[in-house]
C-alpha cells in the first residue's frame, strides 16, 4: 500500500483538501492519503469553504465530514512514501522532524515543477521494483534529483499554496488553483510508476 501525508499549518484546509482529492483520484491503485498540521488543534473540521472545494472535486460529503485536525509528529512520519507540504515552512518542519524524508518531501508545487520537468520515460525508468512502494520511491528518487538541475521559480513564493483560512472566497479558489496542477502531477507520477 502507498501512504501519501499531505502538510498544512492547521490541518483544516489546503493539506486535508489535497489527501481527500488523492485519495479519491487514486482509490483503484490503493493509495492511502492522510493530512497533518504543523501547528494543528485535534479534531477541527473543515471550513465550509474547504468543504466546498473538496465536493466539488468529487469527494463524498461523508469523507469531508470525517476529517478532523491533527498534529503533526515524528510518528506520523514513519510511514509516508511521499510527503506534500503546502509551503517551504511546513517543507522544512518536515524534515526537521524526519530528516529521512528529506529527498521524498517537496512542497506540492515544487513536485509540480519538477515533474513538468521530467519526461514519463525518465520516471518509468527509475520506477523499479517489485513492489509498488519500491517503484514509487524509484520515481521519487529521479524527482529529487532534480531539484538543482531545474530552474527554481524566481519568486521562491510560487512554490507555496496560499492559507485561505479566514479569508474570501477568492482567496480559497486562488488556493484552490494553485493547489491543482500539483494534484494532477502526483496523479501522474504515481500511475506512471505503479499503474
Amino acid at each position: 500500500m502507498i501512504h501519501i501525508l499531505t502538510v498544512c499549518t492547521g490541518n483544516i484546509c489546503r493539506s486535508p483538501l489535497a489527501a481527500l482529492v488523492l485519495e479519491q483520484r487514486l482509490a483503484d491503485l490503493g493509495v492511502v492519503a492522510t493530512s497533518a498540521g504543523i501547528r494543528a488543534r485535534e479534531g477541527v473540521r473543515m471550513p465550509v469553504e474547504a468543504a466546498e472545494l473538496a465536493i466539488a472535486r468529487g469527494v463524498p460529503a461523508d469523507r469531508i465530514a470525517a476529517h478532523g485536525s491533527r498534529y503533526l509528529t515524528e510518528p506520523i512520519l514513519r510511514g509516508p512514501d511521499l510527503v506534500l507540504a503546502m509551503d517551504r515552512d511546513h517543507r522544512r518542519a518536515v524534515v526537521e522532524l524526519a530528516p529521512g524524508q528529506l529527498r521524498t518531501a517537496f512542497t506540492i508545487r515544487e513536485f509540480e515543477r519538477l515533474a513538468s520537468a521530467t519526461p514519463d520515460e525518465a520516471l518509468r525508468a527509475g520506477a523499479v521494483g517489485a513492489e509498488p512502494r519500491d517503484r514509487l520511491r524509484g520515481a521519487l528518487a529521479v524527482l529529487s534529483g532534480q531539484r538543482g538541475l531545474v530552474l527554481p521559480p524566481a519568486d521562491p513564493a510560487d512554490d507555496d499554496v496560499v492559507d485561505p483560512y479566514g479569508r474570501s472566497r477568492e482567496t480559497y479558489a486562488r488556493s484552490d488553483a494553485q493547489l491543482s496542477p500539483g494534484l494532477d502531477a502526483v496523479e501522474r507520477v504515481v500511475r506512471l510508476a505503479v499503474g
